[in-house]
């Protein structure tokens, strides 16, 4: 039984390290004339087929083909369809040999009651960008396990909002689905902690990387860049999921912590206490760099990420910077 022990602990510590220094595929990147599918793998979209049709519309001036999955519309309680027809629209695009990307047209909550239904067979085969973020960190997760680049970005119902107000987050997201450079600098918030770190990008929002902790979808982040970002919780909900995260061992070897927005907190009747910078530097290593404010999240300015992919991160006094290579 001992021996045994051993065993099984040497087969998840090789696991582990295989994880965490695999070198993740990339996708093609698109072309004009390549074909991209609309989904809804969560939350329920309605009175939103005017704001699908915008986002089709959007893909469509890039010179892309534009197909809807057939239940995108449906009404099944919450969700956008039952589980197996929002299971079925999904696997419908990951066969698809003619499919390069699948685009989440919304999040809301419902991406991990499809995720073990899903046969990512054909998808290994022939990889494809899988687009969007909130519950969309679901898929996320499960991607980068399977070795295989995804993109934190704009969804379909973000076009509810005028282009004009979203020019960069529309235009990151097409930056990073065409293969064009992405490079962000931004100002730096008193708040960060300086340094620079090298490794891959992974992570999104909180709650639901929390709720992949003990599953197939938990993420080894030794030696990566995470990145957070949350809406609508009260703090303390907040300092619990990223204390779970902490004691799963997410922070041990992490190389550095890219915090997106912070969207809508909530106001406990007990006050917590603290803020939210530092609520988070509380509970991450002293000695790595931590950058604050980064535009990706619920907000309206959203700038893609390319997970799974290698980034440097920069903070300094006045500029910070993210770079992919």
């Amino acid at each position: 039984m001992k021996r045994f022990g051993i065993l099984l602990l040497s087969m998840v510590l090789v696991s582990m390290n295989a994880q965490t220094n695999m070198k993740l595929t990339t996708p093609a990147y698109l072309q004009k004339g390549d074909m991209i599918a609309i989904v809804a793998p969560a939350g329920i979209l309605k009175n939103r087929k005017h704001v699908i049709d915008k986002a089709k519309k959007l893909a469509e001036s890039w010179g892309l083909k534009v197909v809807i999955g057939k239940h995108v519309f449906t009404q099944a309680n919450h969700f956008a369809g039952t589980d197996e027809q929002r299971c079925q629209d999904f696997q419908e695009a990951l066969d698809n040999p003619k499919v390069k990307a699948i685009w989440s047209a919304r999040g809301g909550y419902g991406s991990v009651r499809i995720l073990d239904q899903l046969d990512f067979s054909k998808f290994k085969e022939n990889p494809k960008w899988i687009i969007g973020y909130s519950d969309i960190t679901a898929f996320h997760n499960h991607v980068h396990n399977l070795g295989v680049e995804t993109l934190h970005a704009m969804m379909g119902t973000s076009m509810q909002d005028d282009p004009v107000d979203i020019a960069e987050t529309i235009e990151t997201f097409r930056k990073a689905l065409f293969g064009e450079q992405l490079k962000y600098t931004i100002k730096s918030s008193k708040e960060n902690r300086k340094g620079t770190a090298e490794g891959v990008l992974v992570g999104g929002n909180i709650a639901i990387l929390a709720s992949m902790l003990g599953s197939d979808s938990q993420m080894n982040t030794d030696g990566k860049i995470l990145f957070i970002e949350e809406i609508g919780e009260y703090k303390y909900a907040i300092d619990r999921m990223l204390q779970s995260l902490k004691r799963a061992g997410y922070f041990n070897k992490v190389k550095g912590i890219i915090v997106g927005d912070m969207t809508k907190i909530r106001k406990n009747t007990t006050p917590w206490g603290s803020s939210i910078e530092q609520l988070i530097l509380d509970i991450v290593p002293n000695d790595i760099p931590v950058l604050f404010g980064f535009p990706a999240g619920h907000e309206s300015d959203n700038r893609a990420l390319i997970m799974g992919r290698t980034v440097k991160l920069s903070v300094t006094d006045r500029l910070s910077s993210v770079s992919f290579k």
